[in-house]
């Protein structure tokens, strides 16, 4: 059932063997998506680091998050730019063909 976007709704999650509970202000399942990919890759960092406590654990999540999320970041500038480039070459070519058309 939709809620009001000023209304948040509790949400239980699991990580890494412990519940907690959220509060989401959108789509419950949204959030129990993200908590089961952070959960994933918190079991899967536990599973080559035996020995890393939970805190360590998760300091790794968020480095191997805040990597990705670089990357991501780059790739978004580099698409931004070649949307620039293109938007400016079909402005460009617009331009000649209104051109063209007012000398015919």
């Amino acid at each position: 059932m939709p809620t009001n976007a000023s209304e948040k709704q509790p949400v239980r999650v699991t990580i890494l063997s412990r519940t907690y509970t959220l509060l989401a202000s959108g789509d419950p399942r949204d959030v129990e998506a993200v908590s089961a990919s952070v959960n994933d890759l918190m079991l899967s960092i536990a599973g080559k680091a035996p020995n890393a406590d939970s805190t360590g654990i998760a300091v790794l999540a968020c480095l191997h998050l805040a990597d990705k999320l670089r990357t991501l970041e780059r790739e978004l500038h580099v698409l931004e730019e070649r949307v620039n480039r293109k938007s400016e070459e079909f402005v460009g070519l617009l331009e000649q063909a209104l051109t063209a058309g007012g000398k015919a």
